[in-house]
């Protein structure tokens, strides 16, 4: 698609960031599973269900604007996971409070990958006067800091750095 518009740069910021969440769910969904503190289990499976929320209304943000919503590839995401993967799932990892410290950094890097992407669709949005996809990303983008914000809890007011740290 050519760029010639901020309309054109939304529209595939769109495909982007859906593309980015559908790469991002299945890691994060490894990573809860990983996870051996109970806290940071529930917070993972709890972004992931954050992640296939915004799936679904990046989805349809995409058809209402005629376009398909995996025309995209994120390769940004795509380094992030492979990250996530090498530095939180890795068979190196042998403590599983260890794994838990590990965890939280490479999920929080994908979270923040969500919150550029959203925060830019978001003034896009409201640039274009798009007031209903403007709510929609606000919402998207609140979430996400949500998630982020409860993830930082748990590494520096819970356990699992602490434990991590023994």
């Amino acid at each position: 698609m050519p760029m010639n518009s901020l309309k054109d740069i939304y529209l595939d910021q769109l495909q982007d960031i859906w593309s980015a969440n559908t790469q991002a769910l299945p890691v994060v969904t490894e990573l809860g599973r990983a996870a051996h503190d109970k806290e940071l289990s529930e917070a993972l499976i709890d972004g992931g269900n954050g992640i296939s929320d915004g799936l679904a209304e990046i989805e349809k943000l995409c058809n209402e604007h005629g376009i398909k919503p995996n025309a995209e590839h994120c390769k940004g995401m795509e380094g992030l996971v492979k990250e996530a993967r090498a530095h939180g799932l890795s068979d190196e990892i042998t403590d599983a409070e260890v794994r838990d410290a590990a965890i939280i950094p490479q999920y929080q890097r994908m979270v923040h990958y969500a919150l550029a992407g959203y925060g830019t669709l978001a003034a896009f949005a409201n640039r274009l006067g798009l007031d209903s996809d403007a709510a929609v990303l606000q919402k998207c983008l609140d979430e996400t800091y949500d998630g982020d914000r409860r993830m930082t809890k748990i590494a520096t007011s819970g356990g699992v750095n602490k434990q991590a740290s023994v």
